[in-house]
């Protein structure tokens, strides 16, 4: 991992936090095939910044805080578009806000008690990021060809609100047991006083 800041995967990650504006506003604006462009655009990004770090052996310490935190923001941004505009019910924007906010919460904590190294990304949060991005996708695409399948949408509604239970309860996991590990080993050190 380099610790260089100017790699071509960060700097695609930063073109796709730049987006998230002119996204939000065609939807706030309902031209829907703009919108779905430039998600369908913003989402390739995703995959093609993560390739190039790995392939290319340019991952970087900035980047593996500013990919994830491109796809948090990005994802908040457009179903809080989603909600204003009536499109999603607004409590589901605020279970997926809330858990995110839950999570950055938990890891600031642990970073806060010593327990930095048992901070990571879980699996399950990672798919859950890929749902909420896919129904995104499908919510634009749907509105940009006038496609009308109420039963798509309320599935990956269930969907999401499933997957966003089972992660927020991985991490509430991690976080139990990452501290618990920190008070077991402060407990177990001599007092230094």
């Amino acid at each position: 991992m380099t610790s260089r800041f100017w790699t071509i995967p960060n700097a695609i990650s930063l073109a796709r936090l730049a987006m998230i504006p002119f996204i939000v506003h065609a939807i706030l604006r309902e031209a829907w095939m703009t919108g779905f462009v430039l998600f369908l655009i913003a989402g390739l990004s995703d995959g093609l910044d993560g390739f190039i770090a790995r392939y290319f052996r340019q991952s970087s310490r900035f980047g593996t805080y500013i990919d994830p935190l491109a796809d948090k923001a990005l994802t908040i941004a457009v179903f809080w578009a989603f909600a204003a505009d009536g499109i999603v019910p607004v409590w589901l924007l605020v279970l997926i806000f809330a858990r995110d906010i839950a999570i950055v919460a938990g890891a600031m904590l642990m970073a806060m008690r010593g327990a930095a190294s048992a901070i990571r990304p879980l699996p399950i949060s990672k798919v859950n990021t890929a749902i909420l991005i896919v129904f995104a996708g499908w919510l634009l695409a749907a509105n940009a060809f006038e496609w009308s399948l109420p039963k798509v949408n309320y599935a990956l509604i269930a969907l999401v609100v499933f997957l966003t239970g089972v992660s927020a309860a991985a991490y509430v996991r991690m976080l139990v047991g990452g501290l618990g590990r920190t008070a077991a080993e402060q407990v177990g050190q001599p007092d230094e006083t």
